[in-house]
């Protein structure tokens, strides 16, 4: 199903991105390595920094497929899979150029690069793009805020969990347990911003 908006202002996509359609906390997108991932406030950072990098470029380079190859050749039928293989070889790319020409980068990020390929809210922006009909403005900004949302609430989560780590939890509540109900709670939160921005 296609849906055509092109009236929604890039800003308000960005921004709602960020808010009120957060992939994690509203899409539930990427949950693997939002929960693995979240126990050190600095591997988090990184993760998601690098979550965001690698959402903008692949974004930017699944659009233009899109548009310029899959409708042309009436590809619709295998878009997931050459979504997939755009995804996996930029993130395979990015980690050879940040090992060559960013060592220092490479050292900080280049264990969570990995991670990256096998989490769905890289594929999840672009099948929405593609649903939503964005124009190539439109999905930069979705990509972009997406991102930037995802590395917010990975950063929330892994603050309020490192500072957890050092009081005594129940046995039951340990782990992935004390995450899960932590991100339903930061979701409950950013329910607060609904009807300011949205995009669906």
């Amino acid at each position: 199903m296609i849906m055509d908006i092109p009236a929604i202002s890039p800003i308000m996509i960005f921004f709602a991105s960020i808010l009120t359609s957060n992939m994690i906390l509203s899409n539930f997108l990427g949950m693997c390595s939002f929960i693995s991932v979240s126990n050190e406030y600095k591997t988090a950072s990184g993760l998601g920094k690098a979550v965001l990098v690698v959402m903008v470029l692949t974004m930017a380079i699944n659009f233009a497929v899109y548009h310029a190859i899959i409708l042309p050749l009436d590809l619709v039928y295998i878009q997931y899979i050459i979504f997939i293989i755009i995804i996996a070889a930029t993130v395979q790319i990015l980690e050879m150029a940040m090992d060559r020409f960013l060592p220092d980068l490479y050292i900080k990020l280049g264990i969570f690069l990995p991670l990256i390929t096998v989490n769905c809210a890289i594929l999840g922006i672009t099948l929405f793009m593609v649903i939503r009909n964005y124009s190539f403005l439109q999905a930069i900004l979705f990509a972009a805020g997406s991102g930037l949302g995802w590395w917010l609430a990975i950063n929330a989560l892994a603050a309020i969990r490192e500072k957890m780590a050092r009081n005594k939890l129940p046995r039951g509540l340990a782990g992935p347990g004390i995450a899960f109900i932590i991100t339903g709670l930061m979701a409950l939160a950013f329910v607060g911003f609904s009807g300011m921005f949205s995009v669906q």
